[in-house]
């Protein structure tokens, strides 16, 4: 049930950045997404206090952080330009890249499923993008799986670190972090946003944390092989709300790449239900 009502959160929180695109850059976006996230992160920091915040692995956070920046500006580029589920989607496929990133990074063996499930998504993605079409839609999609990977990065830069960081602070300084390095390009981009995208943006920060909140309760409630596959529903909520919203309807090729990619995500999480610890309770990405 928590894991659902993150997704659905989530996916909200989705809905509420392409809401927000239509009169406001992605580069803002992404800066009120952090900014927003650390203000409700003020209450925690404060009752915590100087231990709350305290590490000696600043320069793991630094790593983790800057591959989640990134995620973070390919997906909400993704969500401005393409289909809300479609774009959700790309970025839900780190668990693909994740054990070949661990792989290198860490050296931690993948497991025997990774390859074919690789494959298998990699082909799901084809169909999503459409590598023989022009234009900014491909453009987009390409960056929305690049998103994923990043994202992938990001989890493993968690991996690294979680020994000794709980998720709570490794969250605070992703968004420290994130309103620092984001706030940057607001001098060449800024746009002085409208009431409703003032909304949207509320929005994205506020579902998109409550999600966050939820989730890492669904991961504290079981494991973490349970508990991955229901986070797959957000694409569905997202499906839901683009349809309702915008119009949007995937074709027949999209379809079947969804389906293909979703099962080839399964796959990478199914087997590792006894190796799947705390390090994966989900931080933002």
């Amino acid at each position: 049930m928590f894991a659902v009502a993150a997704a659905a959160a989530m996916a909200v929180g989705a809905t509420c950045v392409k809401g927000a695109s239509a009169t406001v850059p992605s580069t803002m976006i992404v800066f009120f997404r952090a900014l927003f996230g650390l203000m409700l992160m003020l209450p925690w920091l404060i009752r915590g206090g100087r231990k709350a915040w305290a590490t000696q692995r600043f320069e793991g956070h630094v790593w983790r952080s800057a591959f989640g920046i990134v995620s973070m500006y390919g997906y909400f580029h993704a969500i401005s330009h393409l289909p809300l589920a479609e774009a959700v989607l790309l970025t839900y496929t780190m668990p693909l890249f994740a054990p070949f990133i661990g792989w290198l990074w860490l050296g931690e063996r993948p497991p025997n499923s990774a390859l074919p499930a690789a494959l298998i998504g990699l082909a799901g993605i084809a169909l999503i993008v459409k590598p023989g079409a022009a234009g900014l839609t491909s453009s987009a999609a390409l960056i929305g799986m690049l998103s994923g990977v990043s994202a992938g990065a990001a989890m493993i830069g968690i991996r690294r670190i979680s020994d000794t960081e709980p998720a709570s602070r490794i969250v605070f300084y992703f968004l420290l972090m994130s309103t620092l390095v984001t706030a940057t390009p607001l001098h060449w981009t800024w746009q002085t946003p409208t009431a409703p995208a003032w909304l949207w943006l509320l929005g994205v920060g506020a579902f998109a944390t409550g999600g966050q909140l939820l989730l890492t309760r669904a991961y504290g409630s079981a494991p973490a092989a349970f508990v991955g596959p229901f986070t797959y529903t957000s694409v569905i909520f997202a499906g839901t709300f683009g349809w309702a919203l915008w119009g949007e309807a995937p074709d027949l090729w999209s379809l079947a790449g969804i389906a293909l990619v979703i099962g080839s995500c399964l796959l990478t999480l199914l087997p590792s239900r006894s190796k799947r610890a705390a390090v994966d309770s989900p931080v933002e990405i």
